[in-house]
Formats: C-alpha cells, structure tokens, sequence
C-alpha cells in the first residue's frame, strides 16, 4: 500500500470511490535483534518488504495504533496478544479442548487445587528465560484495581512457583468454567520487564517495546499500520512442530469497510476480516477471493451482536420498557437487507449456535420476544409511556421527552445501515431513537464511563463456555470505567449469584450447565437488559495471490479460523498462519 493512496474501487458491492488515510511520521523502530538477512529492509519505509514473505492484513483495528499492552486487551495494537504475548494453552473450538501451549500440560489436583507444567526451553524475545514466576506475577497483576482480570482474586487464594517449571494454584472457591477461559485468553507477561510498574501504567501504558514469548517481535508502527516481524528462534518450532510463514505482518488500520475491500481487489492486501458488502460477488467473481464456506452464509459464526441499554437512564431502566424496544426491532430486514442473509437472527438468549443445546426453549417460549410492532406499541402503553402532544412518539412517564441516541463506529457500514434499521423501527412503535457514529477510539471512551444511551457491541467471542457470556453481560460489581464487561450497568445480585454458581460447575458436567444456564435464561429474558439482535460472522475474506491454503470447509484444507481479530488468536487465529504457504504462481 502507497502512503498517500486513493483506491477506485470497481462497481461490485458499493461501488464508491474512498481514499486510504495518511500516515504520520514512523515511530524509529527498536534495534532488530532477528537472525537473517534484513539489511534490505528499512523499517520506516513498508514499501521495502519484499512481497512474497509478507502478510497484509485488516479488520480489526480502527484507528491509529495506540499501545501494544496486552492487559488492555479492548484497543491494544492488532497481534500484540497471539503473535508477541502468548497464553499457557490455546483453545480449539472444532474440538472444545485446551491445547497446551506454554504450559505443556495442566491438571486439577484435587478441587480447589490446579497444577500447571510448563515448557522447558521456552525463551522471552529479549533473551532471557519464561518460568513458572512469569505465570505467577502475571496471574498476580491482576490483584491491581483496575486490571481487567481483578476479579480472579476473589476466587484465587494463592499462585506459587513450586519450581521454575510448575505452577500451582489454589483456590477459596474453585470456578471451574472461568480458570478454562483463563488458561487460554490470558496473555504472560515478563516479570523482569514489567516488575516495578505502577497500576496506571500497567493498565494504561503504551509497552513501546514489547517482550514476549511469541513468534513475532515488533518492527515499527506508524498512524495507519504496525509491522510485525518472525522471530527465527521462536521456541514453537521445536516445541510445537510449526512455524507461522510469513516473514512479515503488516496490519493495516481502518479507514472504512469500502477502503478494505479496495485494497483487496487491487492485491495489497491478503487477509481481509472487515466486513464487506457483496461478499458473494466477490467470491463468484474471477478476483482470486475466497471465504471460508464457498457459499451461505460463507463464513463461520464468531459472536452476538448485542443492544447494549445504558440501565443508569429512563426510561432504559424498566424492563417493560427495554422489552417493547427489543419487540420493535425488525431484525429480519437487518439480516436480509444489511447483510444479504450472511449473518442469522439471534435467539432471544443471545447463546451461538455453537451452544445450542444449552438454549432452554420453554423459557425461550414463555419469555422471548420477536418482532412486533403492535405488540411494542401494546406494552408501551401498558406500562405507562404514552404519545401525549400527537406526535407519533411516546414520552416518559412523567411527561417528559424520550430521545435517544444509539452509537456504533463512524465507517463500520453494515452497523451503521443497522442501527437505520433500528432507529426507523423503533419510531414505527412510537420510540424515538436517533442513529450517531463517532469514531472508534471516542465510542471506546464513552463506553467505558457509561456516557450513551444505546450501543451495539459484540465483543465477547465465541469460547469454551456460554458462562462467558453471562460473565460479560452480568459481571458485578459496576466501576467507575467498564472496559470490558457489563457496559449497560445493569445491576442484579441474584442473577450476578447464578452466574457465579455455573462458574462453580465443572466443564465435563453438560446436565449441571444446563440446569444452571436455564435459571439464568429465566431472569435475562424477563428483565433483558441487553437485546441479542443477530450472530455475527467471523468476517473473513481471503486472497491467494500470494498466499494459499487458507483455511475452508472444502476438501482438506486446514480447518482454523481464518482472523486476526483480538481474542481470536488462540482459537485458531496463530494456527492459520503456521498453515499457509507462498503462492508460487
């Protein structure tokens, strides 16, 4: 890609003409440790990569690189986590196993107490030596305030380093469910790099130089892309018997969907996981685009699309209220006209196919919703909020105007064309809501201190365990800043003591999940503090120019997820790259 660029993009979905955003000064890049021949290569200057050992990539970030802190694991620069830091074992949804990564094996000792074997040889990028006290002090950065994973301390009594090889961790109450999730979504960090660190600066730092275990270091970053470079002595290769294949990762940042699709018609760009409009006309059409599934709905399920209601402001504090909103919401016509069936209507539970069999559907039965204007309107009126001046739009109880605003990212189309649909739905039954896009990084913050009325999110992925979920939308107690979790701030104790008992279930008991997971059906769908609207796709468009053998359901091509997204690295993301191979032709 050309630094300034603009991109014809040809008539096939959008047909839109955009320009590629321009770049500011390249940060200097650190001095390059790697093994190999790289004289050839200046890190300021992305134009000097030679193209067959490069990956271009997009779709995850969307805006100018921020940090490269793996503990902010919402806005960190796309491949910190996965490609520099690395977690004890990575998590195969194909097969619903851990597999081991750092930690060569993990086991419960007895209930409360787990023991953790890691790998012999394993070195941090700098050189230096990962042992058990690295997995100690990362699991114990968590007993800082702020830290995202803070609430593990609650449940965990101690971590100890038996020996440089062993971890040991025991617990006040063993949350089975969680310590799974935990294995493999925490990123390790160097307790010789990061010890000393203030709680701001472990939480908002920027880590310039990061030093991790993975297979990639970091070259250079500049506003529109990072560059990340293989580390040759990468411990995996012996260990795991795999080595990612290109040399270079160029992550692009976004300026917009139609900017993605441009770069990958023009070859400058390999992996796509943006979502693209006509996706089927790309891959019908003679541009050497692929997805996973060569047909509908052409890609893998990643994750729920959610209404996320700011529980703190009227009326999106009454249940009646946020049940006739989510019965006004005509989510066939998202699914049909704003993504051309690619993506599915979410049960009422939010639960991914992938869970199916925990979907209790007598409690789905009895307390769902689904599109119906006259019923929204019904309940609207029965609990109070009526069109007092003839306008067509309810008010409050007390009289007052209801005008709300919903927010998704300025050039994320298919939400922004979703919330339209939202908006003109909603005020169909009398509720006026008005679309907004701010950009990324300004959505990000006023998420974080609750200042929004209405948001789509989806940031909880597909896991090994719908407590995930529950986690996600019910975690108390509410902070001040809600990076991650619970953004609406809806606070329930006895719905938050249900998730809490599933946690406690162990993850080879279905029938205990199930039993568990159906309480907590109940009280979600009577109160629904968060709507599920449809299931995302795992965004993911392909082009073998210069690589091959991407993952797809076709024949015996690998059967990983084909993404760069954050949180998706240990589910297959770091495998896809192991598997790919140049393109010769």
């Amino acid at each position: 890609m050309r630094n300034p660029v603009r991109i014809v993009i040809p008539v096939l979905a959008a047909g839109l003409l955009a320009a590629a955003c321009t770049s500011g000064e390249p940060t200097p890049a650190p001095q390059n440790t790697q093994a190999g021949n790289t004289s050839a290569v200046n890190p300021a200057n992305p134009n000097s990569l030679p193209r067959h050992e490069t990956l271009y990539t997009s779709g995850t970030q969307w805006g100018p690189p921020s940090n490269f802190n793996p503990i902010r694991e919402w806005d960190y620069a796309t491949g910190t986590e996965g490609l520099v830091y690395e977690s004890l074992f990575h998590f195969d949804p194909n097969t619903s196993k851990l597999v081991p990564w750092l930690a060569e094996s993990g086991s419960w000792t007895d209930d409360k107490t787990y023991e953790i074997k890691l790998r012999q040889g394993v070195t941090w990028s700098d050189g230096k030596p990962f042992t058990a006290k690295d997995v100690v002090f990362t699991l114990e950065l968590g007993k800082m305030e702020t830290v995202p994973f803070h609430n593990i301390w609650e449940w965990i009594e101690k971590a100890e380093a038996v020996d440089d090889q062993t971890v040991r961790v025991t617990f006040s109450t063993a949350n089975y469910q969680e310590w799974d999730f935990q294995l493999y979504s925490r990123a390790i960090v160097p307790q010789h790099v990061w010890q000393g660190r203030s709680e701001q600066e472990v939480l908002d730092g920027k880590n310039e130089n990061p030093v991790g275990t993975g297979a990639y270091t970091y070259m250079s970053h500049d506003q529109d892309r990072v560059i990340w470079q293989r580390r040759d002595n990468w411990w995996g290769k012996t260990a795991l018997n795999m080595e990612p294949k290109p040399k270079y990762i160029v992550d692009i940042v976004n300026s917009s969907n139609e900017v993605a699709m441009g770069l990958l018609l023009q070859k400058g760009m390999d992996l796509s996981n943006n979502f693209l409009p006509g996706a089927a006309n790309l891959v019908k059409g003679n541009f050497g685009i692929s997805t996973y599934y060569p047909e509908p709905p052409y890609m893998l399920s990643a994750n729920t699309a959610f209404l996320v209601l700011n529980t703190t402001k009227k009326p999106m504090d009454d249940p009646a209220f946020r049940k006739a909103l989510a019965s006004s919401i005509n989510t066939k016509q998202i699914v049909e006209g704003v993504y051309g069936n690619l993506v599915k209507p979410a049960s009422p539970t939010g639960l991914l196919p992938q869970w199916e069999q925990f979907v209790d559907q007598g409690v789905v039965g009895q307390s769902g919703f689904s599109y119906d204007v006259g019923k929204a309107k019904k309940m609207l009126a029965d609990a109070g909020y009526r069109d007092r001046d003839g306008d067509g739009l309810v008010e409050n109880k007390d009289g007052s105007k209801i005008d709300l605003s919903i927010i998704v990212p300025s050039g994320w189309t298919d939400w922004m064309e979703a919330i339209r649909v939202i908006s003109a739905s909603a005020k169909e039954a009398g509720i006026s809501v008005t679309p907004d896009f701010p950009d990324f990084n300004a959505l990000v913050d006023r998420r974080s201190k609750g200042d929004f009325d209405m948001l789509i999110n989806n940031e909880r992925q597909l896991s090994n365990t719908p407590w995930t979920y529950y986690d996600y939308m019910f975690q108390l107690p509410i902070q001040k800043t809600q990076n991650t979790v619970n953004f609406g701030r809806y606070e329930n104790k006895e719905l938050w003591k249900l998730v809490q008992q599933l946690d406690q279930v162990k993850t080879d008991d279905v029938e205990g999940m199930k039993k568990a997971i159906s309480e907590i059906q109940k009280i979600h769908l009577e109160e629904l503090p968060i709507i599920p609207l449809w299931y995302n796709g795992l965004w993911s468009q392909v082009s073998n120019t210069t690589w091959k053998n991407w993952p797809s359901s076709v024949g015996n091509a690998p059967k990983t997820a084909p993404t760069m997204w954050r949180n998706w690295m240990e589910l297959g993301g770091f495998e896809t790259l192991t598997q790919l191979q140049p393109n010769a032709s």
